[in-house]
């Protein structure tokens, strides 16, 4: 029976648009970084675009494969804490907008499965959106013909960009508790939006290590130079809030009062 929870959670997404628009999503972030590759290796081209050209020139960007990577884990890692959120508010936030939640709840499983199900479903959806987008980025970058390139390279680029993509998937379970305790898409990915927009402004201060939402746009250096070494009291603060999230959503699912 548990099995067959986790397994109805991902046959449930065989008729909704749901990852097909989250798939354009990520697809649009390598697209858009190879997008300012192409105009900034020719600075006669940069100029004749006008605003975007020397938009583009005074990001600092580089046509390389340093600078490209380092961005493919920027919009992976921390521009992705967004898209993750929208898909764990769907994941959790449906059963409520379809009305399904009173009927699936009073189901004889325990309700922490339902939870833990979702959880999965989101883990795997996202390793799959990480995946394809590393691939895109890769493809763009050789069409390109980015300069730099190596073995060495090309691992290290995949590694931070899979690591930031982890540790965005560990805030999680805080959106999913916020979704089924306001039984709300939209408080979700208010809130969601809301740290993303906290996580910057706390990333330029000395406590961004400490704050869960800080530390991914540090990581990839989203909210500045990217930190050489991250401490280990980050993995520990990142762990803990993955851990309360997940045991919030299942007490909410277990002993409130859902309908």
């Amino acid at each position: 029976m548990r099995r067959q929870v986790v397994v109805t959670e991902f046959l449930k997404l065989r008729r909704s648009a749901v990852p097909w628009v989250s798939l354009a999503a990520i697809l649009c972030g390598p697209a858009a970084m190879a997008l300012f590759m192409w105009i900034i290796r020719d600075p006669a081209r940069a100029a004749s675009l006008g605003l975007l050209g020397t938009k583009a020139n005074l990001t600092g960007l580089e046509a390389t494969w340093t600078a490209y990577g380092s961005y493919l884990a920027v919009i992976v890692g921390a521009s992705g804490m967004l898209l993750l959120a929208f898909i764990v508010a769907y994941l959790f936030g449906r059963e409520y907008a379809d009305g399904t939640a009173r009927n699936l709840l009073a189901l004889p499983v325990d309700r922490t499965w339902f939870a833990l199900g979702k959880l999965a479903v989101a883990a795997a959806w996202w390793l799959v959106l990480t995946l394809i987008a590393i691939l895109e980025g890769f493809l763009i970058g050789w069409a390109l013909g980015l300069p730099g390139y190596t073995t060495g390279l090309g691992l290290k680029v995949v590694t931070n960009t899979l690591v930031a993509a982890a540790a965005s998937l560990l805030l999680v379970p805080v959106i999913a508790w916020i979704t089924v305790w306001t039984r709300s898409y939209l408080a979700a990915l208010g809130f969601a939006l809301g740290m993303l927009l906290l996580g910057d402004v706390v990333g330029h201060t000395g406590w961004a290590a400490w704050f869960p939402w800080s530390i991914v746009p540090m990581m990839t250096g989203m909210s500045g130079p990217v930190s050489a070494v991250v401490p280990w009291s980050s993995y520990l603060v990142l762990g803990l809030t993955f851990f309360g999230g997940t045991v919030a959503v299942m007490l909410q699912l277990r002993y409130a009062d859902n309908p």
